[in-house]
């Protein structure tokens, strides 16, 4: 199931919210604690408005909520409330010892939901927490943070400990995205959705859970694809490959996965047997030495995006080095593009060098570590030079590439190329997509250049690593970033 989190301060404002998310899903959860003062008395009545179960929960300041109430009182409101009949469970933390609030619970035929959160990170005995929550309530609910990949590893074997124990597993913050979308994977009966307004860290809206990830439809048999980054929630890939997957009927999955080094994910990655993943900053180039098998443009430029399982090991291509070319095939071809500016050094650079070099562009490479930008030109036999020397190049390249993650979150506000001024004659190409146009591409629209967009390198890269995954061409008349 999934469970639409009701945050509104009235009754109306729930009802509304639920209107809007009816298609997207089966149960909501009416918090009590987020209603204003004079609304709560009016909640008892709200299972007899809608048409889907709905959870009751009444949460504690310290557990993330907004009730300030001394614990009698507290308790109280939530029996008064359930009084009125029609809810299907109530959420009770784990501890609270008492048992009037479950007793009035089960009287009425209402499940207790056993809950514990830690907002700081995951305990030692999660698997004997989950346990002893179970032992105490119909369903176990847990709700912790992860700070790693190991700590996601860690809640995907809850599952596996207890695989026929009622649960509902969540990994709140950026890390726990997966485990939302993943829920079926994590063996939790529901996941929790926002109405876009996330009232939880991490939260994902019901509406992307439902049409973008089809979370709920993922079963045994769905293949499930990713990427991995750091950062990664920017990520418009899902955007790319959800849709295309859902238009050619593929059963399949693509989530992000935050990570904090590349064979952390691998490990993962075997856990939930992956089918393949897209790789992103800033392990391009780390990832290489964990393949099995790699293209020819990996071998070369030495870094790697896509990643797909062959046969007992993962394979390693790159598809940047043609997402990156085509939005400026043409002015390569009319003899508009002869020579080029790279700045930056990193694994995606890389691909940018060898592609412009093998289009017999004259590229120099900037980067503020020179000896990174010296080791890069070496070995692609092209120039190099101190990003602090940028001004020396002005009205002297046709291209311009800013190749670094600058002016991505969350540093959007930066432009690596602060000091250089434009002519207007030049191609100003920023492989950030996200946002569309960074302050690089503004300064240089100031100027009147052309400009090249990431997000338009994105998608054409992005087609190509959808034919590695599926074996299947990218939907034709599909944009889903449009």
């Amino acid at each position: 199931m999934i469970c639409l989190t009701l945050s509104g301060p009235t009754i109306e404002d729930n009802l509304l919210d639920l209107e809007a998310n009816k298609d997207f899903v089966d149960i909501c959860e009416l918090r009590l604690d987020l209603l204003n003062p004079e609304e709560q008395a009016k909640a008892s009545t709200f299972p007899s408005l809608v048409n889907i179960p709905v959870i009751l929960t009444l949460r504690r300041v310290s557990d993330g909520g907004k009730c300030n109430l001394q614990e009698k009182a507290r308790r109280s409101l939530l029996m008064e409330t359930l009084k009125g009949g029609g809810f299907s469970y109530v959420d009770i933390e784990d501890d609270v010892k008492k048992s009037d609030v479950e007793e009035c619970a089960h009287s009425l035929g209402v499940k207790v939901i056993r809950s514990f959160h830690d907002f700081e990170g995951i305990p030692a005995d999660i698997f004997s927490k989950v346990h002893s929550l179970s032992s105490r309530g119909d369903v176990a609910k847990i709700a912790v943070t992860p700070h790693s990949i190991a700590d996601i590893m860690t809640l995907f074997r809850v599952n596996e400990e207890l695989k026929d124990t009622p649960k509902i597993i969540i990994g709140m913050g950026q890390w726990g995205v997966c485990t939302r979308i993943l829920y079926k994977k994590m063996g939790s009966i529901l996941t929790f959705g926002s109405n876009g307004v996330a009232v939880a860290p991490g939260m994902v809206s019901a509406r992307d859970l439902k049409l973008l990830y089809r979370a709920d439809r993922i079963n045994d048999n769905t293949g499930i694809y990713g990427i991995v980054g750091n950062p990664v929630m920017h990520s418009l890939s899902p955007l790319i490959h959800n849709p295309g997957f859902h238009r050619i009927n593929y059963n399949a999955v693509y989530v992000p996965f935050l990570s904090d080094s590349i064979r952390s994910f691998l490990t993962l990655a075997e856990m939930l047997r992956l089918r393949g993943f897209s790789v992103t900053v800033p392990f391009k180039v780390d990832v290489v030495r964990f393949l099995g098998n790699i293209t020819r443009e990996v071998k070369q430029i030495g870094s790697c995006n896509t990643v797909v399982r062959v046969p007992n090991m993962w394979k390693g291509t790159n598809t940047d080095f043609y997402g990156f070319l085509n939005p400026i095939e043409k002015e390569i071809e009319d003899g508009r593009i002869t020579s080029a500016l790279v700045l930056g050094a990193g694994g995606a650079a890389k691909a940018i060098v060898w592609a412009l070099k093998m289009r017999s562009v004259k590229v120099t490479i900037l980067n503020r570590t020179v000896s990174k930008a010296e080791d890069m030109a070496k070995l692609y036999g092209v120039a190099y030079d101190s990003m602090d020397n940028i001004k020396n190049y002005e009205g002297k390249v046709d291209l311009v590439v800013q190749a670094t993650s600058l002016g991505l979150y969350p540093n959007e506000d930066v432009n690596p190329a602060e000091d250089f001024e434009f002519s207007g004659k030049e191609v100003a190409y920023d492989i950030v997509y996200a946002p569309k146009y960074t302050k690089f591409l503004r300064a240089a629209e100031k100027a009147g250049c052309t400009l090249k967009f990431g997000i338009d390198m994105l998608m054409e890269q992005g087609k190509l690593q959808f034919e590695s995954f599926t074996g299947y061409h990218y939907p034709k008349n599909l944009d889903p970033l449009s």
